[in-house]
């Protein structure tokens, strides 16, 4: 029973939390990141290429998905828009790890 109590106050604080963070997203937001994001994402494939980028910078693919989540759940982004992006963040993810298992050390500077 106090497993269920767990899970479902888990769950419910998740939900609030995506709640209070979409809202606060689209206060402080404005018109100025929708309009780069719709920039940004309108062609899939420009979209596939960010999601890669940021998720090669920030080193997380969850953490670039849960972005994206957020900015659909705020309506800064459609859900057509995001597909790129989170498959992006996918692909960044295994270029990472990719280059991590490649012997680069005899082109680093010493």
């Amino acid at each position: 029973m106090d497993m269920a109590f767990s899970l479902f106050g888990g769950l419910g604080l998740f939900i609030y939390g995506m709640i209070q963070m979409s809202e606060g997203l689209q206060k402080a937001a404005g018109k100025r990141l929708k309009d780069l994001l719709g920039m940004l994402t309108t062609n899939r494939f420009i979209g596939l290429l960010v999601g890669t980028v940021v998720t090669a910078i920030i080193q997380s693919s969850s953490a670039t998905t849960v972005m994206v989540v957020g900015f659909v759940n705020a309506g800064l982004m459609t859900l057509k828009q995001s597909i790129g992006v989170i498959m992006g963040a996918n692909i960044g993810t295994t270029i990472t790890a990719q280059l991590i298992a490649f012997n680069l050390s005899k082109y680093a500077l010493h």
